[in-house]
């Protein structure tokens, strides 16, 4: 019987071996993580480990300071982007990475009070963009997503 043992676990460890290890995600223009779609936190945390440079540490604090505003909410990975929503409500908040800077994009945007900075095409969504050296004010963005968790948000 020990024969076979050391049999199967050979052929366990020469068809593990042979395996391929899992290729590092695609960057996309502006250096944004091709992540497949997915739901839930782990297509979430591979985009952020994906994301390259000082902006992997960003996405990790957003992503600390979203679950800690809002205990429940759900994520997802689509179009290449995390979104972060509450269930039966919508998105609320997407994340994408950019050449210099992150985009924060609040799908209720105009609703929140101060507005957040950058202004957009679409009539609802305002911006929050993070570079590399700016100063993070966590406690703003925490009033944002906080305020944007409880508005109605994108069925997408």
């Amino acid at each position: 019987m020990e024969g076979k043992t050391s049999n199967i676990a050979a052929k366990v460890r020469k068809k593990t071996a042979t395996q391929p290890a899992a290729a590092e995600p695609k960057l996309l223009s502006g250096g944004n993580p091709q992540i497949a779609k997915g739901y839930g936190d782990a297509p979430v945390q591979a985009y952020i480990t994906a994301m390259p440079g000082w902006k992997s540490a960003v996405g990790r604090r957003l992503d600390a300071l979203i679950m800690h505003t809002v205990p429940d909410v759900n994520k997802a990975v689509k179009w290449n982007s995390p979104l972060y929503g509450i269930e039966g409500q919508g998105w609320f908040l997407s994340v994408h990475c950019f050449t210099k800077y992150v985009k924060l994009a609040f799908f209720r945007g105009t609703s929140l009070h101060p507005l957040p900075p950058g202004h957009s095409k679409q009539k609802e969504v305002r911006y929050h963009d993070i570079l590399e050296d700016d100063e993070i004010d966590e406690a703003q963005l925490a009033a944002w997503v906080e305020q944007a968790s409880r508005l109605p948000g994108e069925r997408m």
